[in-house]
């Protein structure tokens, strides 16, 4: 099916017009541009997690078109340079949707499905009531048992993020709520436009609000201290937050592991190893 077709099945408007040379194909609405993005099994997960985020009315999110079980239609954001300014709206904000919450820790957004996706990875969104444990169990122990049974960790790593992870509870810090979490926020789903940042692409759930931050910096981020500062002042954070990031980091660092391979198996292990 062409972005066309789709793009006029899910939205009900008239197509005028296409475009493909992005990394998505693009259509011209009678209201305007969209992106069409093919995501089978995901879709329905990120739409839900898009409209969970949106309702926080914290973040500017991108706003879905239309979706099904394969397709998603999403209204095009046109960047900009990141400034100062917006960088501090964006940690304001971010601080918002944080504390906007969520029922548990690993609790799905409304509508999605506990089957969920980070990236091409799957994700299971199930809950858990310590954080720490369920950290543990549901978002680094996983990818370890798969960076394993494909090769990328021996079984002696494997150990060390077992034992990181049997430090888990006197390293987390004091207990927070769950909040209500992008789950994917690096800076490659930080759009800059001229009204502020724009959220795309969120593996939401409801998480410790310091994953968000430690995942923004694992990649860089424009401005970054200047997000911090802004959210440190909306909803300070924890001491030692910062001696946490390597915990915090573990999840993407593992996920990359598992689709990327032996060097970010490497950064992994080396984080693993400041919690022991």
């Amino acid at each position: 099916m062409s972005a066309a077709e789709v793009a006029a099945r899910l939205t009900g408007r008239e197509v005028r017009r296409t475009h493909s040379s992005g990394a998505l194909p693009e259509a011209e609405l009678s209201d305007g541009w969209v992106v069409v993005k093919h995501a089978p099994g995901a879709a329905v997960a990120e739409a839900a997690g898009l409209r969970w985020l949106a309702a926080a009315d914290a973040v500017p999110v991108v706003r879905v078109r239309g979706h099904d079980d394969e397709w998603l239609v999403l209204d095009r954001v046109e960047t900009a340079r990141p400034t100062v300014a917006a960088a501090r709206s964006f940690g304001l904000g971010l601080a918002r949707l944080h504390s906007a919450g969520a029922p548990a820790f690993g609790s799905p957004p409304p509508g999605g499905p506990v089957a969920a996706w980070i990236g091409p990875a799957p994700m299971a969104n199930v809950t858990g009531a310590e954080w720490p444990r369920w950290y543990a169990e549901q978002r680094v122990l996983p990818y370890v048992r798969r960076a394993v049974d494909s090769g990328v960790l021996d079984v002696a790593e494997a150990g060390v993020f077992e034992r990181a992870c049997s430090r888990f509870p006197s390293v987390a810090g004091p207990a927070e709520p769950p909040a209500r979490l992008h789950g994917d926020l690096w800076n490659g789903n930080v759009l800059w436009t001229d009204a502020g940042v724009c959220l795309i692409d969120p593996a939401a759930h409801g998480g410790h609000r310091e994953t968000d931050l430690a995942m923004l910096h694992l990649f860089g981020c424009p401005h970054s201290a200047e997000v911090v500062a802004a959210y440190a002042e909306a909803a300070p954070l924890a001491d030692g937050w910062r001696s946490r990031v390597p915990l915090h980091q573990l999840f993407p660092l593992l996920v990359h592991t598992v689709l990327f391979g032996r060097s970010y198996a490497t950064q992994a292990l080396a984080a693993a190893r400041e919690l022991l």
